[in-house]
């Protein structure tokens, strides 16, 4: 009786590289190549990452955190958004987040947020995919043009569209509606601009 020749177990495809393209708009910097390769995140295109990201007014760098890097890669991806993302605030600064009258405990602060400009036309399907996902918090700023995406606890606030403020979110109740009585673009902004002049 011959050996029967050994079950060769079914191979997984190889996951592919993560690609990425990021453009800060306060400081011109540029992130362009993959930042994962389907297993792990890279260590040395998260520290550019980090560069790029970095607090506008102070320069300061903080270890970026990957799980927001993917939040806002899936989000790109199934937004189906192609060439550069522009990104108007990465990690802050206390100080810088004070200046903008950020959330005392805004992801910011931590290095697990991004808020992502966009043309019109393109922010509504964005917002919408950012929050399908269901990871993290997602708040929506269609006046301003942008959207905030992190790799906190979900949640989601601002001008969120009624067929999905009724999604269900982990952690309580959501903020239907933010109420600014300041522009923290315009004070981020103006914040930049003061060290750009010295």
């Amino acid at each position: 009786m011959l050996p029967l020749p050994a079950l060769a177990a079914p191979r997984r495809p190889a996951p592919g590289l993560r690609r990425l393209a990021i453009r800060h708009a306060a400081t011109g910097a540029r992130f362009a190549g993959s930042w994962h390769d389907g297993r792990t995140a890279d260590p040395a295109a998260m520290a550019e990452l980090s560069e790029v990201l970095a607090d506008t007014r102070t320069g300061a760098v903080l270890p970026f955190d990957p799980a927001a890097i993917e939040v806002l890669w899936e989000v790109a991806r199934r937004a189906g958004l192609a060439g550069d993302i522009t990104i108007l605030s990465g990690y802050r600064t206390p100080q810088t987040n004070y200046a903008v009258h950020g959330a005392g405990d805004s992801q910011h602060l931590r290095a697990g947020a991004v808020d992502v400009m966009l043309a019109p036309e393109r922010l509504p399907g964005f917002a919408e995919q950012a929050i399908l996902l269901g990871r993290g918090g997602v708040g929506i700023y269609t006046a301003r043009n942008f959207v905030h995406v992190d790799s906190g606890p979900v949640r989601r606030w601002g001008d969120v569209p009624g067929e999905l403020a009724s999604l269900p979110v982990a952690g309580g109740k959501p903020r239907s509606r933010l109420d600014l009585t300041f522009d923290p673009l315009a004070s981020m902004a103006e914040a930049w601009g003061k060290t750009r002049i010295k």
